[in-house]
């Protein structure tokens, strides 16, 4: 696989752009979205969308631990 030009990259992320954008807007239901999730795996090399799926799950993760906190699993505690 060559790389992408700078004009293909472009492209690429406009596209995920306006994934993540109208997947915002639906709350996350990609039903809404299948044109754009088209477009995105049609632009976009498929190393590519699998990394940027994951990093969109990881922010999303981010976000809500950030927006809601984190309570550490309940489990016995050994001490010494």
């Amino acid at each position: 696989m060559t790389a992408p030009t700078s004009a293909e990259r472009k492209v690429c992320w406009e596209a995920r752009d306006q994934l993540w954008q109208c997947l915002d807007d639906s709350n996350d239901k990609i039903e809404s979205c299948q044109k754009f999730q088209r477009d995105f795996e049609a632009k976009c090399p498929a190393q590519w969308v699998k990394h940027f799926t994951k990093r969109r799950s990881f922010l999303k993760y981010k976000e809500k631990m950030e927006r809601e906190g984190f309570t550490p699993a309940k489990g016995s505690k050994e001490t010494s």
